[in-house]
């Protein structure tokens, strides 16, 4: 309904004509949806087995050794061999692509570890034996929902923080550029730092300790818009008709301001994956183990005689971080009147 409008269909020509910007929307979107269901890629649990004329889903439900066969009520490890030959004699197992999962380890290497790679490991390992490009994959994944609900999160902060010291003005819009400086001045990065130490990092400490100090990207924008826009005929009007300051305010004023927060979100998105990466980079950010760009990146450093390491988590952020960036300069051409009246 929304590209039905002729204002609408004109910015999505603009954005389309935006070629890299374009392609580089749809190549995000395939990445973003081969990540969101990694466990279908790399997992070292297979898809789908058949026991017995029965059919077994291991990637959803934990089974027992028992279950076939085995000798132990512990889960069945598929990859040992008394198990694979007990299943293989009357059934089969369907596998993912890559048969590891971030945290598994290959204790089939005949190299140490790190390894380098090879027709199992296809980005090798790393020091602890892990497979690279199953760690890149639920890495990215994590990099991308972090990053999307730190922006979301920090978008309605800020707009609504915009909105209220635009609208009301005053004591109100001074007291708030007075905290917002004050809050702006600190140093982000230690603070982040001196919070984690204090508590356990985990994906949504980290993600409410970030968002403390990142909602102030869209205040500007969005305030100066409602100044702009609070002395207009209509919202006077509004006004002396008794309409209520928050519907003035997110319905008809707000649209006023999203095509600037809009434009900026992508670039947003760039930032919080950046300051997810460098946090895991230096050890203070996601709890140790978990699949991060920013770890892989440290023992690319901590290797420097495993040049897989580092040049594997500098392409994956750099494409991921390229991409983005192309989709902002594609939103931002979109919503240019210059571009899409032409």
């Amino acid at each position: 309904m929304l590209l039905k409008h002729p204002l609408r269909q004109r910015q999505w020509q603009a954005f389309k004509a935006n070629r890299r910007g374009y392609y580089a929307l749809w190549l995000f979107v395939a990445l973003f949806t081969l990540c969101l269901f990694a466990e279908f890629i790399a997992n070292d649990k297979p898809l789908l087995v058949k026991f017995d004329n029965s059919y077994y889903t291991p990637i959803f439900k934990s089974y027992p050794e028992t279950t076939f066969g085995g000798l132990f009520d512990s889960e069945a490890d598929y990859k040992d061999e008394f198990v694979r030959e007990l299943i293989e004699a009357d059934g089969w197992m369907l596998w993912p692509p890559i048969r590891f999962h971030h945290s598994s380890i290959n204790y089939q290497l005949t190299t140490p570890s790190p390894s380098k790679p090879t027709k199992e490991n296809w980005l090798g390992t790393d020091d602890q034996g892990r497979d690279v490009l199953a760690r890149i994959i639920y890495g990215t994944r994590t990099s991308l929902l972090f990053g999307l609900l730190l922006t979301l999160s920090s978008s309605l902060v800020g707009i609504a923080a915009g909105a209220i010291q635009g609208y009301f003005g005053g004591w109100v819009d001074l007291a708030g550029q007075r905290f917002m400086e004050v809050w702006s001045s600190m140093p982000t990065l230690y603070l982040i730092i001196i919070l984690s130490s204090f508590v356990n990092p985990g994906f949504w400490w980290l993600l409410f300790i970030m968002l403390l100090f990142s909602w102030m990207a869209l205040v500007d924008l969005v305030r100066a818009e409602f100044l702009r826009c609070r002395n207009f005929d209509y919202v006077k009007a509004a006004e002396a008709m008794g309409v209520p300051s928050y519907n003035i305010m997110f319905r008809h004023m707000l649209p006023n301001a999203m095509v600037a927060t809009l434009t900026f979100m992508p670039f947003i998105l760039n930032g919080a994956i950046t300051t997810l990466t460098t946090l895991d980079f230096i050890g203070f950010g996601l709890p140790p183990g978990s699949a991060s760009l920013g770890e892989l990146l440290g023992q690319g450093k901590a290797n420097l005689h495993a040049p897989w390491l580092g040049i594997s988590g500098f392409v994956a952020l750099a494409l991921l971080l390229s991409v983005l960036i192309f989709i902002g300069e594609a939103v931002r051409d979109a919503f240019d009147p210059r571009k899409y009246l032409q």
